[in-house]
């Protein structure tokens, strides 16, 4: 019997890297991101069958195009983990860019219903298959200046949700992940390239790391079959809310 297998948006870096090099172990992996010469490299680096899949989620037609392209024999998705996503900006509602807006719609949102759209009618028909959805403790709360980007990661949950509803009768499970603060790229892209500023949000706590996140998706595809973790909050020890984190000095 084959290994399953598993996609991964957003694999080009953070968690999605981190789970994929975690995954390897266990599945053949598609590893889906923007920057091909980095999901090159990860290919080469892993220890499994993989495929790489290079397009934007925010574009629907390169989406499809791309998961349609893949061979018969890695078809059959068994894991889809939506990782892709984004912040970007930290405005006031009434100062902030529609650019940045749509950029955390686009892709928090619209990208993971065209990935998903492209692969869970496969697992209805085969009435198997889990999906996970990376989203954030911005999904859960709202806080000052994080507007638009909070409600990109409510959208993400309630969509969770609706996803567990409407596969419920299909056998297929759904989980969201909701990580308060990790350690990758995610500042630096808020911030603009801004690595300062960027490098100011870990300081004196300790964060999360994007391995952290990895093995918790690890294990909860590694729950027996008849048990399924819907929603997890994932905080560091020094985090108690998404404005309340227990800094050193």
């Amino acid at each position: 019997m084959s290994q399953s297998i598993a996609l991964i948006t957003g694999a080009t870096s953070g968690i999605g890297e981190a789970t994929a090099r975690l995954l390897s172990k266990n599945y053949r992996l598609i590893i889906c991101g923007r920057r091909t010469d980095r999901l090159e490299k990860l290919q080469k680096e892993l220890s499994t069958e993989t495929r790489m899949l290079s397009f934007d989620v925010r574009d629907k037609d390169a989406v499809f195009e791309a998961i349609q392209s893949l061979p018969a024999d890695w078809q059959e998705i068994d894991v889809l983990i939506n990782n892709a996503g984004n912040a970007h900006g930290l405005d006031l509602i009434h100062e902030g860019s529609t650019d940045d807006w749509d950029a955390m719609m686009d892709i928090n949102v619209k990208g993971l219903l065209y990935v998903s759209k492209a692969i869970i009618p496969g697992m209805v028909e085969r009435k198997k298959g889990h999906i996970i959805n990376l989203s954030s403790i911005a999904g859960l709360e709202v806080y000052t200046r994080g507007n638009v980007y909070c409600a990109s990661k409510h959208a993400v949950d309630a969509l969770t949700k609706g996803m567990r509803l409407d596969l419920n009768e299909h056998s297929i499970k759904v989980t969201s992940i909701d990580p308060g603060l990790v350690e990758t790229e995610f500042s630096e892209v808020r911030f603009k390239g801004d690595s300062k500023k960027a490098n100011k949000v870990y300081l004196n706590y300790t964060p999360l790391k994007a391995i952290d996140i990895a093995e918790t998706i690890e294990f909860v595809l590694n729950r027996p079959p008849h048990v399924m973790i819907g929603d997890l909050l994932i905080l560091p020890t020094d985090q108690a809310s998404s404005t309340v984190v227990n800094k050193k000095s």
